[in-house]
């Protein structure tokens, strides 16, 4: 997301001084210049007022009076170079050239930033071909950088259905919804976890690097028979391209190859440094373009052969300071991670006690439900007791009566013979109430016993539910404890884990650049002063040095080329052949021969210089 820097505080525009514009990509500058300032007074303001001291990359572009893009001479007064008269001059803060390593040669954060900024807008905006399956990765990190880690508890569905991360081309050529394109973004996006926003930038950067149209400026040329091409200057050299292929180049000349670059009206002339071989010529739309196409090319050639020499204290000073800075910030990072671990695990800790602790409070509500049952229970068994005892009491009473009446019946038994009959019905029926009686009394005394037993029974379960009670509020005691211990765990103890920073040192001879002006023409207007390159016989093995470096990077990242190639066979269903463009087809057609970037540079750099020149020309 562009971030607004608050603007400088502007005067008026008064007869001395005159109001400019700066846009970063980052923020929006503002100053105020006299009327004498050159470009450098404003370049090095800009710089300074953003912190950047990688400044060799960087330009300020405008567009002049006629429309065209122009970038300010760093020499001249601002106000001699035909900017149009407006009320403030507007430039933009871009980088003029690349590098060819950029987690090699990218020193600042800054540097970094605004080169992410630069690729993902220009990624965004087309004027890079990226492939579909490589766009969703370079989001993954983009949203990295923006968002920070992926938290499942705060993400949000849709949120970033809303953002400008993949090239509109690619949006076109699927029929994908906009939530399934964020659903695959997630999905590497959540694998960046614990990486900061300058590691996921220089990751971007190291994925963009290797697509055919990073860091390529590109003016349309003729040849001799007028066959209408492609210049593309690079970090590494000039690469001719098709009109209809700007992804592989037909031939390549190496800024180590180069002695003399020189242009007369729209006829440009390149001297390689094998005398023998032929000049390279070609020829432009435009003059004006001629010189951009020499600026570049003087500015490429310079960072090319900086690149072989030792470091400048200047950026030996830098590195040890973006080491330092790194170490600083990973040891921060690891102590951060420390704390958040440990207090995770305090988390997971109290979360696990407090359903124990829950489970020993249900654990402690059941037993005394039961004990209340218990007692309940109990009660209710004394009192059936005391009830049989009552019930076998009276049944006894009623006994002993009985065995009175009989006695009395027996003593009258002799009265007549019909009442010694009823007697002894009215004895037959008093012994059998008498023995039911007896039964019953026994039955009432021993259900009475079996009621002290239950009874007994039941105090006992009473007392051993009392005893489990106060065991569970015991260790419930011990649980809070616990609980409340897992807080004062120091988080002191972190791991010290600084960064290993690598600098390139290449060797102290490496060549460099001479300047030398011809006497133009007389007769010609238009003739720029040349400059003569003078090569090594040890550029070849550094190009190869590098070449080996990239090829171990590439090997160590198969992982994430399977990955890429996962997700290709997975939407490829989707996609709509119709939509495709021109360069889609020119890049399927180079995987299906097992080709990059890299690989296609090698290819057509191979030869005598004298053979690629004689194949330019025909063309």
């Amino acid at each position: 997301m562009k971030e607004k820097m608050p603007p400088f505080k502007r005067k008026k525009s008064t007869g001395k001084s005159f109001p400019v514009k700066v846009c970063t990509l980052d923020a929006e500058l503002e100053f105020n210049l006299e009327l004498k300032a050159t470009g450098r007074d404003l370049f090095d303001l800009v710089c300074r007022t953003i912190g950047l001291r990688e400044t060799w990359y960087f330009g300020l572009q405008y567009e002049d009076s006629k429309g065209f893009i122009a970038w300010l001479k760093l020499d001249k007064k601002v106000q001699d170079q035909g900017i149009p008269q407006q009320t403030t001059m507007p430039f933009m803060f871009l980088a003029k050239f690349y590098p060819e390593e950029v987690a090699e040669e990218l020193v600042q954060e800054v540097t970094q930033h605004l080169f992410f900024l630069q690729v993902n807008r220009a990624i965004l905006a087309m004027d890079i071909y990226c492939p579909p399956e490589a766009s969703v990765l370079l989001a993954s990190y983009a949203v990295q950088a923006k968002y920070g880690d992926y938290d499942e508890g705060t993400y949000k569905p849709g949120m970033l259905a809303s953002e400008e991360l993949l090239p509109q081309r690619v949006i076109d050529q699927y029929q994908m919804t906009a939530e399934m394109w964020e659903e695959r973004i997630k999905v590497w996006y959540a694998d960046h976890r614990g990486m900061s926003r300058d590691e996921a930038e220089i990751e971007y950067l190291k994925i963009a690097q290797d697509l055919d149209m990073y860091g390529v400026n590109y003016f349309p040329i003729s040849n001799k028979k007028d066959t209408d091409l492609w210049l593309g200057v690079t970090s590494l050299g000039l690469n001719i391209y098709e009109k209809e292929n700007k992804l592989t180049p037909k031939t390549t000349f190496q800024w180590s190859e180069i002695r003399h670059v020189s242009f007369d009206d729209k006829k440009f002339t390149i001297k390689p440094v094998d005398k023998t071989s032929p000049n390279f010529v070609f020829f432009s739309h435009k003059v004006r373009m001629n010189k951009l196409i020499l600026d570049l090319c003087i500015g490429n050639h310079d960072l090319f052969m900086r690149r072989r020499k030792p470091d400048s204290m200047e950026v030996q000073q830098m590195k040890t300071q973006a080491k330092e800075e790194k170490s600083r910030r990973q040891i921060e990072r690891n102590k951060l991670a420390r704390e958040k671990q440990l207090r995770e695990i305090a988390e997971k800790e109290k979360s696990i006690m407090e359903q124990r602790l829950m489970q020993y409070q249900e654990e402690i509500r059941l037993a005394n439900e039961a004990l209340r049952r218990s007692e309940e229970t109990a009660d209710l068994l004394a009192e059936k007791s005391r009830v049989a005892e009552e019930e076998a009491m009276l049944l006894g009473q009623k006994a002993s009566e009985a065995e009175h009446k009989i006695t009395q019946f027996r003593l009258t038994a002799l009265k007549t013979e019909e009442e010694k009959v009823s007697l002894e019905r009215k004895t037959r029926e008093a012994e059998q109430l008498t023995a039911r009686l007896v039964d019953e009394s026994e039955r009432r005394a021993a259900e009475a016993n079996k009621l002290k037993e239950e009874l007994l029974r039941a105090r006992v379960a009473e007392k051993q539910a009392k005893e489990k009670l106060l065991e569970f509020l015991s260790r419930n005691a011990y649980v809070n404890t616990s609980v409340s211990s897992l807080y004062s765990v120091s988080s002191s103890s972190v791991l010290d884990l600084p960064a290993d920073l690598h600098a390139l040192r290449l060797n102290a001879n490496s060549p460099q650049l001479s300047l030398t002006h011809s006497n133009p023409p007389a007769l010609v207007d238009h003739h720029l002063p040349a400059y003569d390159f003078i090569a090594d016989n040890d550029m070849e093995q550094l190009s190869l040095e590098i070449e080996k470096e990239r090829v171990q990077y590439l090997e160590k990242s198969k992982h994430l080329q399977d990955q890429l190639r996962d997700l290709k066979t997975e939407i490829e269903v989707l996609k709509v052949d119709e939509k495709q463009c021109e360069l889609d087809m020119l890049h399927d057609e180079q995987v299906r021969l097992g080709e990059n970037k890299y690989s296609t540079l090698k290819k057509v750099k191979c030869g005598s210089t004298k053979a690629r020149v004689a194949y330019f020309e025909e063309l």
